[in-house]
């Protein structure tokens, strides 16, 4: 399996094929809205993307963890974490798309 990262260039000329704005007020755009989805996080709000999934914050206590080299107890202090759940149209579409591209390698094979 190939690894591909989308970028924030990439989203920006998505959004400029798909809306027709120009390529900077695009890029603006998903400026914005990655910076509003960062700011709510920060101040602890969970971020709903109907269809994708939500952002949300966990703190995590503290407690004790182990160097794997020498054994030696390390305090791990508390923390927020970012989770991620995706939706269940999201995970169906990926699964979907799995299941599609297992078929054409099955196909292609025989």
């Amino acid at each position: 399996m190939t690894q591909n990262t989308v970028t924030r260039a990439q989203l920006s000329e998505a959004v400029y094929q798909e809306v027709g704005l120009s390529r900077n007020e695009s890029a603006d755009l998903v400026e914005s809205v990655l910076e509003e989805i960062s700011d709510a996080l920060a101040r602890g709000e969970m971020v709903k993307i109907s269809s994708f999934g939500s952002f949300q914050i966990r703190q995590k206590g503290q407690r004790v963890g182990r160097n794997p080299k020498t054994g030696e107890e390390v305090p791990i202090l508390p923390r927020r974490v970012l989770v991620f759940r995706a939706s269940h149209v999201l995970k169906n579409r990926i699964n979907d798309a799995e299941a599609d591209a297992e078929a054409s390698r099955v196909k292609a094979a025989s």
